[in-house]
């Protein structure tokens, strides 16, 4: 289990979360700007630091008498500009994620260069790469250094349509692949029922409801969903929603997407 208690405040910002999810699958982070969910993120990888209780599959991080350093704590983060060092190539980024888990070049190196699609771009410079191709690499230089938990704030959010259509799919096969932990931020339902197994719904620095996915209305059905919605209206079609087994709260969200109201941030 993944468990995490943090209160206090960050310059103006006051977290106040609980929270307890299993150290498998997604755990998506949903909610309007400045609702915490960077922060919250931020807390988890030991960057930002809030009095409280972290512990990842029986391990503490972080209690009263301890606080783990980032660097100690195997967390793969990736950013949603990607933040690659522009003066290595590919291979060069890459490479530092492995050297991170005290590895080199191996069969897990070639088996996720292939899974990521990377391999005729191993010798290019960051500066030479589409944003769908510097996002695989974000994330495939997280996944290589080995992490414990990996941590991805809005990794799609910055691409354009055809981009975030490139790299959705690489998302999906990791989460079926690996067996390591995700928090996923997003304002996008979409992506949070193609992705997620649950969902914390975070307010004005509190986790305000937490969600099971499972029952989140099929992603792949936007745009016949879309034309229902027009047709029904909104209240209408969160209760068909409600009746084929989701909760309140994703019919809702769901609805929201749909319409176009769901509100963008990063914090």
């Amino acid at each position: 289990m993944i468990e995490a208690r943090f209160r206090g405040r960050l310059g103006g910002f006051t977290l106040d979360v609980a929270l307890e999810v299993p150290a498998s699958g997604v755990t998506v982070v949903f909610g309007p700007s400045g609702s915490g969910k960077t922060t919250l993120l931020r807390c988890l990888a030991g960057l930002a630091r809030i009095d409280g209780r972290l512990s990842v599959g029986g391990e503490v991080w972080q209690d009263g008498r301890a606080f783990v350093a980032p660097h100690r704590r195997g967390v793969g983060y990736v950013f949603q500009d990607a933040a690659l060092f522009e003066h290595l190539s590919v291979r060069g980024n890459l490479m530092y994620g492995r050297r991170r888990a005290g590895l080199g070049a191996d069969a897990e190196f070639d088996r996720l260069v292939a899974r990521l699609g990377l391999d005729g771009l191993l010798d290019r410079g960051p500066g030479k790469l589409s944003g769908g191709e510097r996002q695989r690499v974000a994330i495939g230089r997280a996944l290589l250094s080995n992490p414990r938990l990996l941590l991805m704030d809005e990794p799609l959010a910055g691409l354009d349509a055809a981009r975030r259509a490139e790299v959705a799919p690489y998302l999906e096969v990791l989460r079926r692949e690996k067996g390591v932990p995700i928090f996923y931020v997003t304002h996008d339902v979409t992506e949070a029922a193609r992705l997620g197994d649950r969902m914390l719904l975070m307010r004005a620095g509190r986790i305000a409801e937490t969600v099971d996915l499972a029952a989140a209305p099929d992603p792949g059905e936007r745009t016949w969903l879309a034309a229902r919605l027009e047709q029904v209206g909104a209240d209408e079609l969160a209760a068909e929603f409600v009746l084929s087994g989701a909760s309140p709260t994703v019919a809702r969200l769901a609805v929201e997407a749909l319409s176009g109201g769901s509100t963008p941030g990063r914090n």
